[in-house]
C-alpha cells in the first residue's frame, strides 16, 4: 500500500489492475471500440444488402442502389451541399464509403489498425458533418464530432489491446516496421 503522509492509501476500482494487468476502464474503452465498430460495420451489411433498418432491400447495393445517394443528394440545401451532391452516387464514391465502413468497422471490432481506423473514421464522420451543415438541433455538436473523439481515443489508448488482437497486430514485423498500421 502506498503512504500519504503517514496514512494508507487503498488504490480505488478505476485505477487497480485486473489479474490481466488491465484496468476496468481498460475494459469499457474496449466495449467502445467494439460497439463503435459495430455500427461501422452495421451500415456497410445494411447498404450491401438491404436488409430493412436504414436501407430497403430494393435500394442495396447488390441490387443496384448507390449507398451514397440518399444520404448525399440530402444535402442540396446544406452550407457545402453543391460540393456533396456532386459526388452522390458516383460509382468511386460508393466504393470508397463502402470500403472504409468495413474497414473500419472491422479493424475496430478485431482491434487491429486501430490507428488507421480512427484516422479513416475520423476523416468519414467530418465529411458526413460538414454535409448536414448547418446542423438543426445545435450550432456545431452532433454524433459524428462524438464519435470521432472517441475514434482518436481509443487509438491513443491503445484499446484493441484489450478484448482484441492489437496486442498480437503490434507485435507482428509488418507493425514493427510501420507502427502506424498499429
Amino acid at each position: 500500500m502506498a503512504t500519504t503522509e503517514g496514512r494508507r492509501v487503498t488504490p480505488t476500482p478505476t485505477t487497480a489492475p485486473a489479474a490481466t494487468g488491465r484496468r476496468p476502464a481498460d475494459y469499457a474503452l474496449a466495449v467502445a471500440r467494439i460497439a463503435i465498430g459495430w455500427i461501422f460495420l452495421w451500415a456497410f451489411l445494411d447498404k450491401t444488402f438491404g436488409l430493412g433498418f436504414a436501407t430497403p432491400a430494393a435500394k442495396a447495393w447488390t441490387a443496384g442502389g448507390s449507398p451514397t445517394t440518399g444520404f448525399l443528394k440530402g444535402t442540396g440545401e446544406n452550407a457545402l451541399g453543391g460540393l456533396f451532391t456532386g459526388l452522390a452516387g458516383q460509382g468511386w464514391v460508393d466504393w470508397l464509403f463502402m470500403l472504409g465502413l468495413l474497414g473500419i468497422g472491422a479493424a475496430l471490432i478485431l482491434g487491429a489498425g486501430i490507428r488507421v481506423a480512427a484516422v479513416a473514421g475520423t476523416l468519414m464522420l467530418l465529411l458526413m458533418w460538414a454535409a448536414e451543415l448547418p446542423l438543426d438541433t445545435n450550432p456545431f455538436m452532433d454524433d459524428h464530432l462524438v464519435y470521432a473523439v472517441v475514434l482518436i481515443a481509443l487509438a491513443l489508448a491503445n484499446a484493441g489491446d484489450t478484448l482484441g488482437i492489437g496486442a498480437w497486430w503490434g507485435r507482428t514485423p509488418l507493425v514493427r516496421a510501420l507502427p502506424a498500421l498499429k
